[in-house]
């Protein structure tokens, strides 16, 4: 009946599945075997086992074909075996969504409810609860209450557990049982506690003075289960978490109290509770910490782990209160289980101090070759970290990231390898000949396309800067002869990249692309072609615009602006200008590199945010005279949190006008407003054209308002404020159907905080990977170079408000200060409304709360280095 086993590999794989070659039909012929008097439990047991692997398995069934089955299953009532009638209550519960007209059950399922028979009644209670609608729910309202206090505990733990399933259809119904509910808590069995006290907050958790008296109450009284203690330290923290007027110290004494707790289990929730708190600081971590380390020489491997993975998460945000527990955890490192050395060494190397860096690699070493690529890609993160904050140890790292680059492993292992020296390079300039010698030889023998190609996008970007640029030349051809179509194409750009920064190359690399240029592939030989007629022409503002600095476009933009502009017959030439320029994404902390696409990948470009605000901008017929969007900025919130009315302002820039859109929102579930309009005080020079008001804001439905401004024809005058104020038409409604209680209503206004244009709203961020080229190419015809005195405390501060008000993107990492140097050269670049280059060369120099600073802008057009020298002046 349940197969033969006949091969070997049944065996070898420790036997075979009986019900993997089921088929739908079959099983529900045998169905029929339920009519069969009397009744044959044993089969009928596979029978049902069956349907319920079906089930599970995902197989469909009609509601015709579970609607049969389901009656023929109503028969195995009359049968007295007890194996079978709770296998019929698992049937009963996963067919209750699929068969028509279950409820004829309800009957039997009352009787076992409410019978002398336990082993019945917990089951019958679920599964009765499982095929209970609304409008049967008061029908078994008082069973329900009976089973709650019922003396048997796997009765009340059924019926606690299926009242908090009943939450989701008859909330108000569970919630008069609450005095059962109540009286549960109170019971011996740790089960049955743990679950009223679940089903307790439930009922309560909309009302928080009552959750904080519930905390109160159950922090007071000794619990006798640790799962509601473990639930209540989670409901105290969850409190602490959403508290905003202040720091309840009652509700932390109580999770502190539980570290002395004799629960194993209580004592590390509690542990976890306090480390995972936003507002704890480094003082009230020292209890917690203190337990965990207790916890780091258990002797059982599940509590040794739970305790350094915490750990490991602390030593994120306090490394410093974390070090008490150094020794414990270098213990650690040779546990047999391998997840909790690996945990171990990386809390280590986060935690560590600069002379025990050379131990901790060695160490490291010994199990690497025993543990999987995924805890080496752990390891490989927290060395990262470790580089970051030791520079000068970037030489031991290295040379452990190469051998482990040397090693056998899969592509997420090697990109992670690979990213972390990319990151290493670019943070510390004294590691980038090093990394860039370690990567080279990487490439030799690479098997994966896509680091390949990172790997020579990084070689053309940081090569030329190198003391001796020429011996990577060796390493990058090689790869155009031996790889494939995509790394050849990278390998090209890589070379070009090197002709355009280093005259003395030049030659050669002439040489090297002529003969590329008789690649089989098409996408090699036009790159091949297009850098060797750009570098035949030996003109360095030619060689910077096509080869160093790329364009800055949106794909999605570009794409755009080139359909509209086919679709007219004209001899006026395309211009780059109208296409919006790509947003630079702020570099969020995080250890992962994203890599380039390769050459050929077919993956259509995502949309960004300025090109959303583009299609619906575009959709508004009153703007669709304003030409291409140039910058979107970010939201500006107008009101205060939690008052009546939510405002946020997004500055829309175009060539000669800007656009506000207004988000708004009604907070307030009584009134309906209509013809929502912002209206604006005018500032000097610009000019308001028109409104566009939000018809109606229903209570929580987000509205928007538009009001459009023309910038002044004075070109210097870009900087202004406007005083807001929202007005608009009240309704009162009807809070539950948001119906008017009249049509008339009455005018209202609402104050709002003011709008500032500044002179980051005129200007976008562009990278300029090369900004030496670019500076050379926009020449001096338009600079413009002053002196300014800065009060500022640092150089860091200097540079992060320079930045700020400036609005333009750093460039060459030129953000980051040097520490212990009191001076520093800031470079910046972005593009000024109407397409103008801008570039901001800033020499810093601090001494004693005071920073020097000399400016130097460039510009293709002469009136916006004055512009730009307004943000500092």
């Amino acid at each position: 009946m349940l197969g033969k086993r006949d091969s070997k590999k049944d065996d070898e794989s420790g036997g075979s599945n009986p019900f993997r070659n089921l088929e739908k039909a079959t099983v529900l012929q045998e169905t029929r075997t339920f009519n069969e008097t009397p009744i044959n439990a044993k089969k009928c047991c596979l029978i049902l086992t069956k349907i319920l692997y079906m089930i599970n398995q995902g197989e469909h069934l009609a509601p015709t074909e579970a609607t049969q089955a389901f009656f023929a299953m109503t028969k195995l009532f009359q049968s007295k075996d007890v194996m079978l009638r709770r296998m019929l209550y698992l049937c009963i519960k996963e067919m209750a969504n699929i068969a028509n007209d279950v409820i004829i059950v309800t009957s039997s399922l009352t009787k076992d409810m409410t019978g002398k028979e336990d082993m019945y009644r917990g089951p019958a209670i679920r599964a009765l609860c499982r095929i209970t609608d609304n409008t049967m729910l008061q029908s078994i309202e008082r069973y329900m209450k009976q089973a709650i206090v019922d003396k048997s505990p796997s009765v009340s733990s059924a019926a606690l557990v299926s009242s908090l399933h009943l939450m989701k259809q008859g909330p108000e119904v569970v919630k008069r049982w609450v005095n059962e509910v109540s009286e549960a808590v109170n019971s011996d069995n740790v089960m049955v506690q743990y679950h009223a006290l679940g089903l307790l907050y439930q009922i309560k958790k909309n009302d928080k003075l009552a959750i904080t008296k519930l905390v109160s109450k159950f922090s007071k009284s000794s619990l006798r289960s640790p799962f509601a203690y473990c639930f209540l330290i989670r409901v105290s923290a969850r409190q602490l978490e959403e508290e905003k007027d202040g720091f309840d110290k009652t509700l932390f004494d109580f999770i502190e109290s539980c570290l002395r707790h004799k629960s194993e289990m209580v004592i590390y929730e509690a542990a976890s509770a306090i480390v995972s708190l936003r507002c704890t600081t480094s003082k009230e971590l020292v209890s917690a910490i203190g337990v965990l380390q207790l916890l780091c020489s258990s002797p059982k491997p599940s509590l040794r782990y739970a305790a350094v993975k915490t750990l490991n998460k602390i030593s994120i945000s306090h490394p410093a209160a974390v070090t008490a527990c150094n020794i414990d955890l270098e213990n650690l490192i040779t546990d047999q289980n391998r997840s909790i050395a690996t945990l171990a060494i990386t809390t280590l190397l986060k935690t560590g101090n600069e002379s025990g860096v050379d131990r901790l690699m060695k160490q490291i070493a010994t199990f690497m070759s025993e543990i999987s690529d995924e805890f080496k890609i752990v390891v490989v993160e927290a060395i990262q970290s470790l580089c970051s904050k030791f520079p000068r140890k970037h030489n031991v790292m290295m040379t452990f990231l190469a051998t482990m680059l040397r090693e056998d492993g899969g592509f997420e292992y090697k990109k992670a390898i690979v990213n972390t020296i990319v990151v290493i390079i670019e943070e510390n300039p004294e590691a980038r000949e090093i990394g860039l010698s370690h990567l080279c030889e990487f490439i030799e023998d690479c098997e994966f396309l896509p680091l390949a190609t990172r790997i020579l996008h990084l070689l053309g970007r940081e090569g030329p800067r190198t003391t001796t640029p020429a011996k990577y030349i060796r390493y990058i051809y090689n790869r155009v002869i031996l790889e494939s179509a995509e790394v050849r194409a990278a390998a090209v750009s890589a070379l070009a990249k090197f002709g355009a920064s280093s005259d003395d190359l030049l030659p050669s690399i002439l040489v090297l692309l002529n003969r590329s240029k008789l690649d089989e592939d098409d996408e090699v030989r036009d790159r091949a072609t297009f850098f060797y007629d750009v570098l035949s022409q030996n003109d360095k503002a030619l060689s910077s615009a096509y080869i160093l600095n790329t364009l800055n476009v949106s794909p999605v933009g570009l794409e755009r602006a080139l359909l509209q502009y086919n679709q007219h017959v004209t001899e006026k030439p395309f211009d780059i200008k109208v296409v919006p320029i790509v947003e630079v994404e702020l570099q969020k902390p995080s250890n992962e590199t994203v890599l380039p696409s390769a050459v050929k990948s077919t993956e259509k470009p995502a949309a960004s945010r300025q090109d959303l605000y583009t299609e619906q901008l575009s959709a508004i017929a009153e703007f669709a005279h304003l030409g291409p969007l140039f910058k979107s900025s970010t939201p500006v919130d107008l009101t205060e949190p939690e008052t009546e009315y939510s405002v946020k302002c997004i500055k829309h820039t175009f060539t000669n006008y800007i656009v506000f859109q207004f988000d708004c929102l009604n907070t307030l579930n009584d009134q309906l407003l209509e013809d929502v309009v912002i209206k604006m005080d005018t500032a000097d020079g610009y000019e308001i054209i028109s409104y566009k008001p939000c018809i109606k804001l229903a209570y929580n439905t987000p509205g928007i308002s538009y009001t459009l401004v023309k910038i002044p024809d004075d070109p210097s005058q870009v900087v202004a404020t406007f005083g807001c104020n929202m007005k608009f038409k009240v309704k009162d409604c009807d809070p539950n159907t948001g119906e008017p209680d009249n049509e008339e209503g009455y005018e209202d206004e609402y104050a709002l905080e003011n709008v500032e244009i500044n002179v980051s709203d005129h200007v976008q961020k562009v990278l300029k990977p090369n900004f030496g080229a670019s500076w050379e190419e926009v020449g001096d015809a338009n600079e413009l170079e002053d002196t300014y005195a800065l009060s500022m405390p640092s150089l860091e501060e200097a540079i992060k408000n320079i930045i700020q008000f400036m609005g333009l993107q750093p460039c060459e990492r030129s953000e980051r200060a040097p520490e212990g140097k009191n001076s520093h050269v800031l470079l910046l670049a972005g593009v000024y409304r109407g397409g103008h280059d801008v570039l901001v060369r800033a020499k810093l120099a601090y001494n004693e709360g005071d920073v020097a600073m000399q400016l130097t802008i460039r510009s293709s057009d002469s009136i916006v280095p004055q512009v730009i020298a307004q943000a500092v002046g």
